[in-house]
């Protein structure tokens, strides 16, 4: 689109869903490898979460935008390619093979955590060379295949990891390996990178400065219209580094400054951004998705105020343990908690809240229409919603109907 100088607070809003590729219907076929390849080029980043109350999360962002798709198919597509690889970018994540070089300044200056316990192992050094050469040797493995070390005893509340799950841990975020593919149970299968990402990728070195500029200017494409804060966040910069290379990229005339309607800081335009006239659909959104995914963002551009309270206690929680927004059109209209009894083979909407100024029947039959799908897609054979929230007695009419 042309550079512009002002933007209302809906086209903001419709420019922002565009870049996610959030403006489209979702497929009338089964998604394949071109739908998977297009929703990841606007995505840029595919944060992983393997919280498996509802879905992992990462595969709901993908059912947000294509609908109903074999996850497996997805799995291989990312997995076997050779165009996808796992990396630390906005926390764990799927990002193109290509952003390999952009992250190796990351992966050099990694230091293991105060809490480590490889920092209190004695022989570290022989012991990482050591699951190093395995690796080297015998090919693609997990930490079950390691022998085992005594470690840490768990602590109540904690995830577990033994001591060859934090050596192979510890060389994947120093780029030693490389994630080969996830098991059925998500654990990583390891192997070198030399064997797993093309070696145009792995022979690119980029200083600093290039590899912040071009990620930042891949969250712009992501983004569409975004503030310093926003183009930080995508890759985990802070703003204060991100500062001088967006600056760069105005230079260059791929950002624009544009002023945006009751946002309060500078906002940045990117030239590839689309302003569709109209935003249709509807979609349950993953908490992790980059449309939510910055808190302060989610509240820019549609005045909702969102929060995970997984770790928050059941006795405090306002909204409930696994919330997902609904957004219909350009707006997020509701929010539901929810979660798949496979037991049972239902899914259950413990909770529905409306968002303030809803047209309530319109958005009971959309998000009723949403819950179908979901849990035909998840094989759960019926919807049972709960009296919690302001929106269940509505939503249940509408799931009558």
């Amino acid at each position: 689109m042309r550079p512009r100088v002002r933007l209302s607070a809906a086209e903001a809003r419709r420019i922002a869903l565009a870049a996610q590729g959030l403006h489209r219907e979702r497929p009338a076929s089964a998604p394949d490898a071109r739908h998977f390849r297009r929703a990841m080029q606007a995505l840029k980043v595919l944060q992983l979460d393997f919280v498996n109350v509802l879905v992992p999360a990462h595969y709901l962002i993908l059912w947000s935008r294509l609908g109903a798709y074999d996850r497996q198919r997805f799995d291989r597509f990312v997995y076997r390619s050779g165009d996808y690889t796992e990396q630390w970018a906005h926390e764990a994540s799927i990002v193109p093979s290509d952003a390999w070089p952009l992250l190796a300044h990351r992966r050099a200056a990694y230091e293991p955590s105060k809490n480590n316990p490889l920092r209190k192992l004695r022989g570290r050094e022989n012991y990482l060379a050591a699951v190093l050469e395995q690796v080297r040797d015998h090919g693609a493995l997990t930490s079950a295949d390691l022998p085992p070390l005594p470690g840490p005893k768990r602590r109540p509340g904690d995830w577990h990891r033994s001591i060859p799950r934090w050596a192979l841990e510890y060389h994947f975020a120093r780029g030693d390996v490389a994630v080969a593919q996830r098991l059925g149970n998500f654990q990583r299968v390891y192997d070198l990178p030399e064997r797993l990402i093309p070696r145009g990728h792995l022979e690119t070195s980029l200083d600093k400065a290039a590899a912040d500029r071009e990620m930042l200017w891949r969250a712009a494409e992501a983004l569409g219209v975004a503030t310093l804060r926003d183009l930080a966040d995508y890759f985990r910069m802070s703003p204060r580094e991100a500062a001088p290379r967006v600056e760069e990229l105005v230079e260059e005339a791929v950002l624009h400054r544009v002023e945006v309607e009751n946002w309060g800081e500078p906002g940045y335009l990117a030239n590839t951004a689309q302003l569709p006239r109209a935003v249709e659909g509807a979609s349950l959104l993953s908490p992790f998705d980059p449309i939510v995914w910055y808190r302060p963002r989610a509240e820019r551009l549609f005045d909702f105020h969102y929060r995970i309270e997984i770790y928050v206690p059941a006795s405090a929680r306002k909204w409930g343990y696994y919330v997902l927004p609904f957004r219909v059109g350009d707006c997020i209209v509701a929010r539901v908690d929810l979660k798949a009894d496979r037991k049972t083979g239902r899914l259950l909407v413990l909770a529905a809240h409306e968002e303030p100024g809803v047209a309530t029947g319109e958005c009971a039959a959309s998000l009723a229409a949403e819950l179908r799908a979901l849990s035909e897609w998840l094989s759960l054979e019926t919807i049972a919603v709960s009296r919690s929230g302001d929106f269940a007695r509505t939503l249940r009419a509408a799931l009558r109907t």
